[in-house]
């Protein structure tokens, strides 16, 4: 099922993820066909001052070439670094930030967004 933004419940539940700590949030997009792309650009754009200000970082951004294992194609996979769950929720909650969300969600067929913990290996 196509998903673009947070049902009340998802956006509730992540008030039950702890505070300390950064959060990586992994951005899985599927454009919509016809200036898709262009419209979530224009997202990225507006939203860029408000995501430095609550001292996240864009990680990686890429374009997807295939799909090696499962039947799932994003065209893009974007990470987001952010120094804790709660500049998250500020940045998500910023008015002008709800305001250019308008773009996204006419940029968009449908989406991921996972919250992770960054874990080193080695």
């Amino acid at each position: 099922m196509p998903t673009i933004l947070p049902t009340a419940e998802q956006f509730e539940n992540i008030s039950a993820v702890s505070d300390d700590g950064e959060l990586v949030m992994v951005n899985m997009l599927r454009f919509k066909p016809e200036g898709g792309e262009a419209q979530y650009d224009k997202y990225s754009q507006l939203i860029y001052p408000i995501l430095t200000k609550v001292g996240g970082r864009v990680l990686y951004y890429g374009t997807g070439v295939m799909t090696f294992i499962g039947d799932d194609y994003w065209d893009a996979v974007l990470l987001v670094q952010y120094p804790s769950r709660s500049a998250f929720v500020q940045m998500v909650t910023d008015p002008e930030y709800l305001e250019a969300t308008k773009y996204r969600t006419e940029g968009l067929i449908d989406s991921r967004l996972y919250v992770t913990r960054p874990r080193w290996m080695g």
